[in-house]
């Protein structure tokens, strides 16, 4: 019984523990924010590559 009371009172793992909470918790924003930012990358990407692409239209040397 006394080796279980010294488990329980024990401290030691606590930072392992709140490490994890910590990092699902960046991991769960992640989450949801990752789905609202792909529409406008996605747009974004598509400008750039539209830009580059008439530039090489424009460049003579093509």
């Amino acid at each position: 019984m006394k080796h279980l009371l010294d488990f329980l009172r024990s401290e030691e793992g606590a930072v392992t523990v709140d490490f994890v909470v910590l990092c699902s918790g960046v991991v769960a924003i992640a989450m949801v924010i990752a789905p609202m930012l792909s529409s406008p990358i996605s747009n974004l990407a598509e400008a750039i590559g539209i830009s580059i692409s008439e530039y090489n239209d424009l460049d003579p040397t093509n």
